[in-house]
């Protein structure tokens, strides 16, 4: 069988879904898979309202594909634009080359709709691209910055009027980020927020028309809380430069609308030749097969196809969901013609919708079982966007969606109103970094030194060190081990404790004192005392482990100097600021398996939350993280995924 050629126009939801099913279940097939699209990167179009509101910055929504696709040999990718499609032919004609294909998916997505009303092209913004969030939001801060200088009340009062046109979730989510960015806009400006208003005006009289009607009223009620005006039954019949009309004839002053009304298949695809539907979607059947040219192997996928799953004359909606749904049915029946096996027709499963109204309150409809608001709902949607990533198998921008929402935000917009942000001046923890690390290096030369002189080198590695042929630790199947009677047990035992007095900061005595001394519970050294260790006695299951690890006295010999080792290191690492969030991980890792030894007591547990505290990027202030970190990631992100392009394909000169 010669190479099959699969080409996937449209880097969208569907686009990128058809092509990872693909790539994956065809990577042992002779197959050449073709990724067409118009930009090197893909958009998180459902995020779009964030980079408009001003809450992240672009490149928190924008993947590149090159990254989304590392690694994928049989995947190809080209940046170009689509000019038309030779359905007899076979090939795939675009602005700078052709592409022939054995199948094809085309899955361009959609465009917003206006129904032809007057002024919108003119003088409204629509939000359907990464272009247009960032349109918005420059006209956003050009129109308050103006608005701030301008003594005219009335024109004042418009400019700072802002109106979101359709209470869909594109619409409502805009306006939420509106709400919030309003606040921040006014004291950037001098303004008061009370100058701003905020409005959102629908054509039906119900918002939300996805969402359980209960779920809906309770994000009406909170939007008309936040002082947001809720226009409904209200169509607009004209945009102009400093006004809308409504289908009343009353007309709403304001300098910005932004239009999220409607969704059409894109105008790109009109010229294919293929059967058109209402809306310029095109038509498919079950397989999502293109109507009239099954024969061809073309497929429509996402926004742009036009499939009746119930006969209803209701094609599937606009969604991610549904993107996603009819291209793994696309990119499904392209497998099962290359590996000769049964088709797969469509079959529907949205689990729910949500919708968030700002970064920190949303409401979420799941599986129209579970019906959350407020916080949890937002993080529902959070939990659905990482597991976006995870089905991508993109650990890479998990990890960058979780720095862009979580740690790296500003204003307090997040779903932890601030409290996880990173930003912060990490300089004056420097000299706890430097405190902990000379904490840990001072225990760990205890190890080495023993009873002998700092100043002596020759009097190190005896009596007491680590580095004897004695075990330290004192688990009851190594004392055995090494002792030869019930006298020299004891003595043994008790040497061994007292020489692991020096673990973790010093924080044991020997088991016999225990014993029969009482311990007193404290975060502070009593003198006179008995610390209380965090456990009495080691976990039955901890125990099991132990012994598997450490079975004889040579496997413990070799442990404790090993563990030295392991503290000098943490110890330099936290004193340089050499890789401090791994040292202070380890930290962490070896305080809790010294916790379930019985080594160590509640006087030291401070080195847990110090470790927690020095995570936030210590190294990166007076440290080699500052340095070596950046360097480690441009290598390795070359090495894995290669060289960010701006044009991938045949025609890249880059």
């Amino acid at each position: 069988m010669t190479k099959q050629k699969i080409v996937v126009v449209g880097a969208g939801y569907a686009g990128v879904a058809a092509t990872k099913f693909m790539a994956k279940k065809l990577k042992k097939d002779d197959v050449e898979i073709t990724l067409i699209d118009r930009h090197s990167y893909h958009t998180m179009m459902t995020e779009l309202h964030e980079v408009a509101g001003g809450r992240v910055e672009p490149e928190a929504v924008q993947y590149d594909l090159q990254r989304l696709f590392a690694r994928k040999k049989n995947v190809s990718l080209v940046t170009d634009t689509v000019i038309g499609i030779d359905k007899e032919k076979k090939i795939v004609k675009t602005k700078l080359g052709k592409y022939p294909f054995d199948q094809l998916i085309i899955g361009m997505g959609g465009e917003p709709n206006d129904f032809g009303t007057p002024g919108v092209k003119e003088h409204g913004f629509t939000l359907w691209s990464m272009e247009d969030a960032i349109k918005i939001r420059k006209h956003i801060e050009d129109t308050v910055a103006k608005a701030a200088l301008e003594p005219d009340e009335a024109i004042r009062r418009a400019m700072l009027t802002f109106v979101v046109c359709g209470s869909g979730f594109t619409g409502i989510e805009m306006i939420g980020e509106l709400m919030e960015w309003k606040d921040v806009l006014a004291k950037e400006h001098k303004l008061r927020p009370e100058e701003f208003s905020l409005m959102v005006v629908e054509a039906l009289p119900t918002i939300l028309n996805m969402l359980d009607r209960k779920d809906a009223e309770k994000a009406e009620r909170f939007m008309m809380k936040k002082g947001i005006q809720l226009t409904k039954g209200s169509p607009i019949t004209q945009v102009t430069a400093d006004h809308i009309v409504l289908k009343d004839g009353s007309q709403i002053p304001t300098n910005t609308l932004i239009w999220t009304a409607g969704v059409k298949g894109t105008t790109d695809a009109a010229d294919f030749g293929l059967e058109s539907a209402r809306g310029q979607r095109l038509y498919a059947n079950e397989y999502m097969q293109a109507k009239g040219y099954e024969d061809k192997d073309i497929y429509i996928v996402g926004d742009l196809v036009h499939y009746e799953e119930n006969g209803d004359g209701k094609p599937t909606p606009q969604i991610v969901q549904a993107a996603e749904q009819t291209a793994h049915t696309a990119a499904a029946n392209i497998v099962a013609k290359i590996k000769n096996t049964q088709k797969h027709e469509f079959k529907s499963n949205y689990q729910g919708f949500m919708v968030s109204i700002g970064s920190k309150w949303g409401v979420a409809n799941l599986m129209d079982k579970v019906h959350l608001a407020g916080f949890m709902a937002i993080v529902m949607k959070h939990i659905v966007n990482l597991k976006y990533f995870f089905d991508m198998r993109s650990g890479y921008y998990m990890f960058q969606y979780m720095m862009h929402e979580f740690f790296h935000i500003k204003n307090d917009r997040n779903v932890t109103r601030g409290h996880s942000s990173r930003y912060g001046n990490v300089l004056w923890s420097v000299p706890l970094r430097v405190f902990y690390g000379s904490m840990w290096l001072i225990e760990a030369s205890k190890k080495v030194v023993g009873d002998g002189s700092y100043l002596n080198p020759s009097s190190w590695f005896g009596s007491g060190s680590w580095f004897t042929d004695k075990v330290v630790f004192p688990f009851p199947w190594l004392q055995e081990q090494v002792t030869t009677g019930a006298s020299a047990a004891g003595a043994h035992a008790a040497e061994a404790t007292t020489a692991a007095t020096g673990a973790a900061g010093g924080a044991t005595d020997a088991v016999a004192a225990t014993a029969t001394q009482a311990t007193h519970f404290g975060f502070n050294y009593t003198f006179g005392e008995n610390p209380m260790p965090v456990f009495e006695k080691m976990p039955h299951w901890f125990a099991k482990i132990m012994e598997f690890m450490m079975p004889n006295k040579d496997v413990a010999l070799f442990m404790q100097k090993f563990m030295t080792f392991v503290e000098i290191g943490i110890a330099l690492a936290l004193i340089f600021g050499l890789f401090t969030w791994l040292a202070n991980a380890a930290t962490i890792g070896l305080v809790i398996a010294f916790c379930l030894s019985g080594m160590f007591y509640w006087v030291n547990i401070w080195f847990v939350p110090v470790a927690f505290a020095l995570m936030n990027g210590s190294g990166r202030a007076l440290g080699l993280d500052r340095w070596v970190i950046p360097w480690i990631q441009r290598t390795a992100g070359k090495w894995w995924y290669g060289t960010p392009r701006s044009i991938y394909g045949k025609n890249s000169s880059n």
